[in-house]
């Protein structure tokens, strides 16, 4: 059995190969803009049709998108108090390996490279493609093209450093966010003032699927936590991620709620319920002909500001993984001027390129069929699961929130592992946060396990790769010293 450790390798001032990871260039709006730019992709625009066919009435549906951002609120608290006290990058990666012992860690990074993150900027990608290709009239056979020069040309621009990629990060927040006060102005400007006279759905308060309209909306709150991979470069980091964290989130969680009172202001209950597209219908009451194409753009612009967070964010992860394991040393390689894990952003870009077409074509879910049914394991029902990536996000979410869960208990048993440390941030409320946000993480992991059932081996795979992987990083770390 793998014996944890205290202290894993620690935090260096100067990384192995000579990049100051303490050059904190990242404000307080930085660290917001990468937390709103990965949250707010592209589920506002889809996501609310599914919370409103599993409430009673727009009250319920606004209380559980607010109750969202409640609880991702208490989580936050939970990871600013672990970013605060081990201010170091890779967030998770480093709360883990402290908790539970290095091999954990790389688990967790091995993971997120293999196919959660990677995967995550694949989905983003093909949201990007397909409303391009829909908006430029170009053949489906070129969502593929577009989706990979997406993430080509977005792994470059991030390559020339962090100036650059947050700066980036920026314009594309800023105009996401001025996209949806489109949608906020024009449904309240256009509203019929029913939003809130409940519909001829079931009335009772308990009545509906609370808990499966409460998926749909944490999903759409997806990814506030990856701010803490960069946490090395945020200036100030005790005072401006615990604000960043909490910021953004409050920001995000007002957003929704006013997005989702203009679709009832415009549609009314029931016509929501019934629409696919909210956003696309409101701007097409309000604006005509246009407002198609000014969804459309607004898609593209969000799913890009999400693509740039993930893999500005990511990065950092595997930066971090091969400073410590001498099996990735070579991630670890980074740009002395400008601050960029280059290594690290190229290996993401190409895993995420082959995602891109090994999952999301036709051609690509064929010779994966293939290759399963060789093994013996049998082709995967794509058409159940709606198309490749949405597949593959069902079958790496348990692993998702099996990490998320553990991060949670990582909190307490750091603080009996190492109650002497300086901690930056006192949760509030304490032990209540903590608890809540494990029982929220349980409940999802038990959510996606459910309903991803056999295609969990899609993200358990990897992480079984990775266990004979980080025997061999462990073995050359050992050799490395006994020479």
């Amino acid at each position: 059995m793998m014996k944890p450790t205290v202290e894993p390798a620690a935090p260096p001032v100067q990384a192995s190969f000579g990049i100051d990871l303490r050059q904190q260039r990242l404000s307080l709006w930085d660290t917001t803009s990468i937390i709103i730019g990965i949250v707010v992709g592209t589920t506002i625009f889809r996501s609310p049709s599914l919370v409103f066919q599993n409430v009673a009435g727009p009250w319920q549906a606004l209380a559980v998108w607010l109750l969202g951002g409640v609880l991702c609120i208490f989580g936050a608290f939970c990871y600013a108090e672990l970013a605060t006290t081990y201010p170091r990058n890779g967030g998770d990666y480093e709360y883990l390996s402290r908790a539970y012992g290095r091999w954990m860690g790389f688990l967790f990074g091995w993971a997120q490279l293999a196919v959660i993150l990677t995967g995550s900027i694949g989905i983003m990608a093909y949201a990007f493609a397909d409303y391009a290709a829909a908006l430029w009239n170009l053949p489906l056979e070129a969502a593929a093209w577009l989706a990979a020069a997406a993430v080509a040309v977005l792994t470059v621009l991030n390559l020339f450093g962090l100036a650059v990629g947050k700066s980036l990060q920026n314009v594309l927040t800023a105009a996401k966010i001025l996209g949806l006060l489109v949608i906020v102005i024009a449904g309240f400007a256009r509203g019929r003032g029913d939003v809130f006279l409940p519909g001829r759905g079931p009335a009772g308060l308990m009545d509906g699927n609370l808990g499966l309209a409460l998926v749909f909306v944490l999903y759409a709150y997806g990814g506030w936590n990856d701010a803490v991979f960069v946490a090395a470069e945020v200036r100030d980091q005790r005072r401006n991620l615990p604000r960043a964290l909490i910021f953004g989130i409050g920001g995000i969680t007002a957003v929704y709620l006013a997005v989702n009172a203009a679709y009832l202001a415009v549609l009314g209950f029931e016509a929501a319920r019934q629409t696919p597209t909210p956003a696309a219908a409101v701007l097409d009451l309000a604006l005509g002909p246009i407002g198609g194409k000014l969804i459309s753009l607004m898609v593209m612009v969000s799913a890009l500001g999400a693509i740039n967070g993930l893999i500005l964010a990511g990065s950092r992860v595997y930066a971090v993984v091969g400073e410590d394991h001498r099996l990735f040393a070579w991630l670890g390689r980074w740009n002395s001027k400008a601050a960029a894990p280059i290594t690290s952003l190229l290996a993401q870009a190409a895993i995420a390129l082959v995602l891109i077409f090994a999952v999301g074509t036709p051609q690509g879910r064929g010779w994966v069929d293939g290759a399963l049914t060789q093994v013996g394991i049998g082709r995967i029902p794509w058409e159940q699961y709606f198309g490749g990536f949405d597949t593959l996000l069902a079958g790496s979410a348990p692993v998702f929130w099996l990490f998320f869960l553990l991060t949670g208990i990582s909190l307490f048993v750091l603080r009996i592992r190492d109650p002497g440390r300086e901690r930056g941030f006192a949760i509030p409320w304490f032990p209540l946060p903590p608890i809540v946000f494990c029982a929220t993480c349980l409940y999802m992991l038990y959510s996606s396990l459910d309903y991803a059932r056999f295609l969990t081996l899609l993200g358990v795979v990897p992480l079984l790769v990775g266990l004979p992987m980080y025997g061999v990083s462990a073995w050359l770390a050992k050799r490395g010293r006994a020479g």
